[in-house]
């Protein structure tokens, strides 16, 4: 069984100034960020790898979800910030076979998307899926990584953290 954990970042400052990338969590979302991975561990979903945006909210998101999941090997990838769907699904596809579950954290619209499109239609039940600051979405499959395309996993769980 393959385990794929979406997760949009914690709660991130307003821009007043500065780049969009630049953005640090607010102390709410630190929080938040440390919370997501209290749960995470409580449910017994450990990452063997992490795909996060490069991005200073993304960072620190993992910083805080990092505390309660040990030292998974953690990939920062520029696509996470400036790709979309395509270049998601281009990751999963080129995960190792030996990775059991992966943590991805990154941005909406496109973790939302993600989401949505993973779900087989058989499965889906029109509700639209927008995840909120610290939203998590767990997806399974028995299928390899390198199978994975839309309608390819089952959404097994929703959760967002909140401190």
């Amino acid at each position: 069984m393959r385990t794929l954990v979406l997760l949009r970042h914690a709660k991130a400052e307003h821009p007043e100034s500065g780049s969009d990338f630049d953005r640090r969590l607010t102390t709410r979302g630190t929080e938040d960020a440390v919370a997501a991975g209290t749960w995470l561990n409580a449910t017994q979903i450990h990452p063997d790898l992490v795909f996060c945006s490069p991005a200073v909210r993304t960072r620190e998101t993992w910083a805080g979800v990092g505390q309660a999941l040990g030292s998974p090997e953690v990939r920062f990838e520029q696509s996470l910030y400036d790709g979309g769907r395509t270049e998601v699904f281009d990751l999963l596809r080129a995960v190792p076979a030996e990775v059991q579950t992966v943590l991805l954290i990154g941005h909406n619209p496109t973790v939302s998307e993600v989401s949505l499109l993973l779900i087989p239609d058989s499965e889906w039940d029109g509700q639209q899926i927008a995840l909120k600051t610290s939203g998590l979405a767990i997806h399974s499959t028995d299928a390899p990584w390198s199978e994975t395309e839309p309608g390819s996993m089952h959404l097994t769980s929703r959760h967002t953290a909140r401190a």
